[in-house]
This record gives C-alpha cells, sequence and structure tokens, in this order.
C-alpha cells in the first residue's frame, strides 16, 4: 500500500517556489475583498482639521458664563471666519472650528435670544471637538500589505481621498469535477447519478478566498478526456483543481492523467476526510507550469481540502499572510471519538456560553465524508491527533470556518 503522507509534507510539496503573482492597480471601488500589494500610507491627517462633534455653538472656554454675540453660521464644507473676541459661532456637525474656538456647546444646553447665547458656566477645551489627527497622522501606515480589503478598509483609503489602489493580480484557477455518475443541477437524473455540488461550493469558496475561476467543467471517466482537460486548463490557469479521481479505483484516471500530463509530487493524505490527494505540477506549451490540487471526490472531502491546501497556496501566490492557516482556538469537547492512524478534522459547532468562561464544541452527529450538510451547520474543524481517545472536557484545537 502507497506511503500517506503529513499535512506538513503536502504544504511543504505545495509551496516550495512559489511566489507572489504581479501587480495591477485597478480603481478603489473595484477591489473589494482584493489583497493589497502594498501598504497604504495615510496622505494627510485625519480629521484634517479640528471639527465639530455635533450641532451646537462653537466658542472660547475661557468665555464660559458669558453674554456671547452669535457672530457666523459654519455649515459642513465651510471655511469660517477666525472667531471675533466676545462672540461664538453657530455650527453644525462635521463643520471646522474657526480659528480662536477650542469647544464647542451642544445645542441642547443653550439657548439662542435674538442673536446671543448664555455660555454654560461649565466649559473645558476640547469639548465635543474632534481634534486634527485624532484618528491618524499623514504618514501613519493605515492597511499593511497582504490584507484583504474589506468594505471599512475602501471606506478609509477613499476619506484619504485615493481613487487607484495596488493589489496583488488574482490567481486564475479551473476546477474540474470528474465522475460519469456527475449530472449538471437542474437537469434530470439518470439511474446511479447524482448532482454535481463540488464545483459550485469550490468555486465559490475559491472566489472568497481571492482566487478569480476562469472556468469549471465537468470531466468524464476516460483518460483521454482527462489528459485533454488537464492539458487545456493548464493554459489557462495558475491552479488547476480536481475533484475525485484521484482514489485507487479502475475509474479513477486523474492521477495518471496528471503524471502523462506533467509531475505528481505526492499522493494521499493521513487525514480524515480527504485522504485521496493528488498534488503536482502541470505543463504548459511555453514550458512553464500550473499548480495542481486534486481533490477527493467526497464534498466533505473536498471542502476540507480546499481550506487546509487550496487556501495556503492561494496565500502564498498573494503574499497574504492571513490565508496561510485557518484562524482557531481551544475548546472544550462535548463528545467522544477515537482515531487511529490519521488526523481527523470533526465538524463541531461552539458554544461559548459555558458558565465557566470556556468554549464548548459540539461534534456533528454523522461526520461521514459525503455529507455536506455537516460543513453547512459546523462552526469549525476540531483537530484529533491520530491514535487518540477524546472524552467529554478534554481540550481540542478548533479550525474556524471562513463563514
Amino acid at each position: 500500500m502507497a506511503e500517506m503522507h503529513t499535512l506538513e509534507d503536502a504544504r511543504t510539496a505545495l509551496l516550495t517556489g512559489v511566489g507572489p503573482l504581479d501587480v495591477e492597480q485597478i480603481a478603489l471601488a473595484d477591489a473589494h475583498h482584493r489583497i493589497l500589494a502594498e501598504p497604504v500610507v495615510a496622505l494627510s491627517d485625519s480629521p484634517r482639521f479640528d471639527a465639530s462633534a455635533m450641532d451646537g455653538y462653537a466658542l472660547r472656554a475661557q468665555d464660559q458664563g458669558k453674554r456671547l454675540r452669535v457672530s457666523q453660521r459654519i455649515a459642513a464644507g465651510q471655511s469660517p471666519a477666525p472667531l471675533a473676541a466676545n462672540s461664538c459661532a453657530r455650527i453644525f456637525t462635521g463643520a471646522p472650528l474657526p480659528a480662536g474656538a477650542d469647544c464647542v456647546v451642544m445645542q441642547e444646553r443653550v439657548s439662542e435670544q435674538e442673536g446671543y447665547i448664555e455660555a454654560p458656566a461649565s466649559l473645558t477645551s476640547g469639548d465635543n471637538v474632534r481634534q486634527r489627527g485624532r484618528e491618524v497622522h499623514q504618514g501613519t501606515e493605515l492597511i499593511p500589505s497582504g490584507s484583504q480589503l474589506t468594505a471599512a478598509a475602501l471606506g478609509l483609503i477613499a476619506s484619504q481621498g485615493m481613487a487607484q489602489i495596488k493589489v496583488r493580480r488574482r490567481p486564475r484557477v479551473v476546477i474540474l469535477a470528474t465522475g460519469d455518475e456527475l449530472a449538471e443541477p437542474g437537469t434530470p437524473l439518470s439511474p446511479g447519478q447524482i448532482y454535481d455540488s463540488n464545483r459550485i461550493m469550490l468555486a465559490a469558496l475559491l472566489r472568497d478566498m481571492g482566487a478569480e475561476v476562469v472556468a469549471t467543467h465537468h470531466v468524464r471517466d476516460s483518460l483521454e478526456e482527462t489528459r485533454a482537460a488537464l492539458r487545456n486548463a493548464a493554459e489557462q490557469a495558475d491552479i488547476v483543481l480536481t475533484s475525485g479521481g484521484v482514489s485507487v479505483g479502475e475509474e479513477d484516471y486523474v492521477k495518471q492523467a496528471l503524471t502523462a500530463e506533467g509531475k505528481l509530487s505526492l499522493w494521499r493524505l493521513d487525514i480524515r476526510p480527504g485522504k485521496p490527494l493528488a498534488l503536482g505540477k502541470l505543463s504548459r506549451s511555453n514550458g512553464s507550469s500550473a499548480h495542481f490540487v486534486g481533490l477527493a471526490g467526497n464534498p466533505v472531502s473536498s471542502y476540507v481540502g480546499a481550506l487546509l491546501l487550496v487556501r495556503p497556496l492561494l496565500g502564498a501566490l498573494l503574499a497574504a499572510p492571513a490565508l496561510a492557516e485557518l484562524p482557531s482556538l481551544t475548546a472544550r469537547a462535548e463528545f467522544t471519538t477515537h482515531t487511529t492512524a490519521r488526523w481527523h478534522y470533526m465538524r463541531v459547532t461552539l458554544d461559548h456560553r459555558s458558565t465557566d468562561g470556556s468554549c464548548r464544541a459540539y461534534a456533528y452527529s454523522d461526520q461521514d465524508s459525503s455529507l455536506l450538510r455537516s460543513c453547512v451547520g459546523a462552526d469549525a474543524l476540531a483537530v484529533i491527533p491520530p491514535d487518540s481517545s477524546i472524552k467529554p472536557g478534554d481540550v481540542v484545537r478548533c479550525l474556524l470556518l471562513p463563514h
């Protein structure tokens, strides 16, 4: 029987020599979820000026208790005149303070009568003022290189006046689902067929992780068709991802086709689910190569394999450290399980409401790798080492799922 490799072996084989993809400049409006290629540095202080934090009256704190003339009205976007002596300014949220003013009194605390107010008796310099540079000073790094640009990050960059941003080119991926038993969703099933769920699932998962899925195809159980599909995919993609066809069955042609069209680097992992797995390179006509990841056909195996292996590969291509590992936490098991020679990645739900402050992990009732519902309902993968016995109360490491 062929040797089983560790996850660390697989990552080493997959990531050795992998460097980041090219940089491209795009419109900020198109950069949601893209990976930043260089740090974003503040072009100016934010706020750019001392601004009112609310509607009210801008004045000098030293004028507390005085009767002050309302000398000007300042709305957001206006440029105020310096504050005249013994006066205040009617001001609105976000408007710049006039030179000379150092605090704002909210409008609810005063009553304007015939163009005058009585300043409250207790005022402090800085009251209700957003000081210049309170959020960030010019030259400060706002977002580090390798970050995935969220909606809030885009807003922060836009607040600095930037309309263009440099990002990594998205890794191009072709997904191939193999097997005569697969049928396209929306079509009638013939006897013995099942609907192809992996292409839809993997495409969505990879897009969320920063990839550009350029094509997905169904490939029948034929060595010639499989070789042609791999050959064509390699010309289009940085990564060719397959599901199914990497086990030991007589109709499993992917490993054989990979060997013919490129190089097999590693086969079979000591994990459950996901033992059937092939890694390698596919040759291109120009002498370069595409990365190849062959996942098992069972949906949970494909899902888990993509998170454990394709995610780190995307992270390396995008120079995005956060993609290299799923975030994790420790929890106390609320289940019993025993493992043999393989690492088990159990689908679990998490409960943070225990009275002792610990997080509790509850195993999904059926851990069969064909049941994708366990991934929909799960919060994490509990990582159980080989040859282990876990009982309620034991501490387990949990990898948080993307959702």
